[in-house]
């Protein structure tokens, strides 16, 4: 087998702190999927099953959740916008969030509201359906360098999308800035002094895609993941999912594993000192869903306590996981992920390539009993990038001969 050696620098967390963490638990993710269940076209995303490659690899299963199923949305991101914006509704206009329903709400005929958000693609684009399913408004604020591809999944859903000059973090406190002048509700997956609600409520709303996934590896008789793999920007995804899991399967019994981008790996940092570390400058990485520099501080605490390791890692990385997904060994079911859902394959595949593939996977305790969960958080949802990497080669790799 050929190898090659990519950039990933992994760090065992000498701060696990095993800690239960009520605010995001089996009971917080149950409450969130019942609202979910009841939106139009709501289905379980498929959980892929990849026997060949976890052969290959030489452990005993590699299950994906497969998040480009998600609301013909290619993506998981709505999951949390969706919640919070339903729970402002219900605070603003004192309705009980468990009889809520977006056609209900329709029939209300109230003024609507705007709500305001940045992303880098599929949290407002989240955000933009699900205002435009209630009637409300929305306006989107994107960091530069944003692809008019995630651009027009916004504009087609009837938002405003501006994109701004400055990095994501900044374009964060523009946003924060103008709602408040101009009296907009801002839903965003990160927190800050005096905004915890909001991204609490995101949080938990990600957790339904971890509430299906622990029903479908029930159903496939398949024994509880060992591990699981959770690529993060802010941490907002990772926490809420992490939080659920290991309330389900137990803190101790589950080896959790966070994977961030090189050029913005705040949690990474954040974990070598036990503080919150913030990155800054352009963070230009092909995972555009995880270029952000400053770690939630609602999501932070937990990651610390739950995560056995962090890796940082280059673009090669995620694009060699898109690769393998989309190409996949033998038989195993064919996935289309995008650059920041494929970081997780991405690091089981070059660790299989890697020259000291044996340490590595001695470090990171995988074994031939060993089960791993990764979430593929997107699809191709800048389709042109997509080909750019898989069929064209970009972030391409070297081989050792």
């Amino acid at each position: 087998m050929s190898q090659f050696s990519l950039k990933m620098q992994i760090v065992a967390n000498g701060h696990f702190t095993p800690t239960k963490y009520d605010t995001f638990n089996r009971q917080s993710a149950k409450e969130a999927r019942n609202f979910h269940r009841k939106l139009p076209g709501y289905q379980p995303t498929p959980l892929r099953r990849l026997p060949d490659f976890a052969q290959m690899l030489g452990v005993k299963e590699v299950l994906v959740k497969d998040e480009s199923q998600r609301f013909a949305l290619n993506a998981f991101k709505m999951l949390g916008g969706a919640w919070a914006i339903a729970r402002l509704l219900c605070k603003d206009y004192d309705i009980d969030i468990n009889t809520f329903s977006f056609s209900a709400f329709r029939q209300r005929n109230e003024k609507p509201m705007t709500f305001a958000t940045t992303t880098d693609g599929n949290h407002g684009r989240g955000v933009a359906w699900a205002a435009r399913e209630l009637g409300q408004h929305a306006v989107i604020y994107m960091p530069k360098g944003s692809s008019p591809a995630r651009v027009s999944h916004i504009t087609d859903l009837g938002a405003e999308c501006i994109v701004t000059d400055m990095n994501y973090d900044d374009t964060v406190r523009l946003t924060m800035k103008t709602a408040r002048e101009k009296g907009w509700s801002v839903v965003q997956d990160t927190a800050w002094e005096g905004y915890t609600e909001v991204p609490c409520w995101i949080m938990q709303g990600y957790a339904t895609l971890a509430d299906e996934a622990v029903e479908q590896i029930a159903a496939m008789n398949i024994d509880p993941p060992t591990h699981v793999f959770l690529q993060a920007g802010v941490g907002a995804m990772a926490a809420g999912v992490l939080g659920y899991l290991s309330d389900i399967y137990g803190i101790e019994a589950l080896h959790a594993v966070i994977v961030e981008p090189d050029k913005a790996d705040c949690l990474f940092r954040s974990a070598q000192q036990n503080t919150i570390v913030a990155v800054s400058g352009e963070m230009d990485t092909i995972m555009a869903g995880l270029a952000c520099g400053e770690p939630n501080p609602l999501g932070w605490p937990l990651l610390r306590d739950l995560s056995r390791h962090f890796i940082s890692c280059e673009d090669a990385v995620a694009a060699l996981g898109m690769r393998v997904l989309g190409n996949p060994v033998g038989s195993d079911p064919r996935i289309v992920s995008g650059e920041s859902g494929a970081v997780g394959m991405g690091v089981l595949a070059a660790i299989q390539h890697h020259p000291q593939r044996d340490a590595l996977m001695k470090e990171l305790r995988l074994t031939p009993s060993s089960r791993i969960l990764l979430i593929s958080t997107e699809g191709d949802t800048d389709p042109g990038h997509y080909r750019e990497v898989v069929w064209a080669g970009k972030n391409g790799i070297t081989v050792n001969r």
